[in-house]
């Protein structure tokens, strides 16, 4: 289609009488960066069509892995429920033993008056002076008082101590944050975003998730789709810096990021960067997807050269 085109403009021009070979050979070179961004716009809608056909069993697998979750924390909420009614209805029983307990202790006796203290036979001597001894008069046995009997004190008893109910030791919850946190659910909302082409909140979304989960298997393909953000806003100076930044995450997306790299260089009218960064993926990651669209690219500059 390209080549008729160029064809009937050729044509015109030669038609209207003011034609020449330098004209014609402008024509073909146009012509030529045309079928070359035609190609490069190709691959790229393929990389982008590959990437979302297998990011769609991903999502799948997260909300298959979200609703597990999801069930095993409403198991769980219930199950907790359960043992703090029980846990309730323990302390209820407790409370209960405890104050029959009080009940049927019996109160102190209170204290006897304290007596006079013991005198020593030694100290009494010191203190009282010798009188000599009196004569009683004589008594008869029958008049003598017989001696008042001893009574025994009541001792106090010690009062009993009441009886200490073992409390039941309760878990803390789990915080709450913790409860909902879930990385896979954050990285398909923030895909959802992108494919909803709100491109400036999903690179948000992508940037926070990539603060919290860093060490995250995803975290390399959140990077990727940040890139891609810049790629679908035709920024691609900043999209460059953004996929050279994949690479750090491990070898997941590297090879498609590179070949995004080469797209981007070739945008910004750089065709040897571009053909560097797609070497790089034939060399680094022969038997990958992205080295066969690698190479189409190269042979599309070829032909574009000729």
């Amino acid at each position: 289609m390209t080549r008729a085109l160029g064809a009937l403009a050729a044509v015109a021009i030669l038609a209207g009488g003011c034609a020449s070979q330098g004209s014609v050979a402008e024509l073909g070179s146009e012509v030529s960066k045309l079928r070359s961004e035609l190609a490069e716009l190709r691959v790229a809608q393929e990389v982008t069509g590959r990437d979302l056909a297998r990011v769609g069993p991903q999502i799948e697998a997260l909300d298959v892995r979200t609703s597990e979750t999801q069930a095993t924390v409403r198991t769980m909420s219930g199950e907790l429920q359960r043992f703090y009614k029980r846990a309730e209805a323990v302390d209820n029983v407790v409370g209960e033993t405890r104050a029959r307990v009080e009940a049927l202790t019996p109160a102190p006796p209170p204290p006897a008056p304290p007596g006079p203290p013991p005198t020593s036979s030694a100290t009494a001597a010191v203190e009282r002076p010798r009188v000599p001894p009196v004569p009683s008069p004589a008594v008869p046995p029958s008049q003598v008082a017989p001696p008042a009997p001893l009574v025994p004190q009541a001792v106090p008893a010690e009062p009993m101590p009441p009886i200490q109910p073992v409390q039941p030791q309760v878990a803390p919850p789990a915080p709450a944050a913790s409860r909902a946190a879930n990385p896979e659910q954050e990285y398909n909302a923030a895909l959802a975003t992108f494919r909803s082409r709100e491109h400036g909140q999903a690179v948000l979304d992508f940037i926070d998730f990539i603060a919290k989960y860093p060490k995250h298997t995803l975290a390399g393909n959140a990077q990727y789709w940040i890139g891609e953000a810049y790629w679908a806003q035709r920024d691609y100076r900043q999209a460059l810096v953004e996929f050279d930044k994949v690479s750090e995450y491990g070898p997941g997306k590297a090879p498609d990021a590179l070949v995004k790299i080469g797209l981007c260089h070739a945008r910004l009218r750089n065709a040897s960067r571009a053909e560097q960064a797609w070497h790089r993926v034939i060399r680094e990651y022969p038997k990958s997807e992205a080295a066969a669209l690698a190479q189409s690219l190269l042979r599309a500059n070829a032909a574009s050269r000729q």
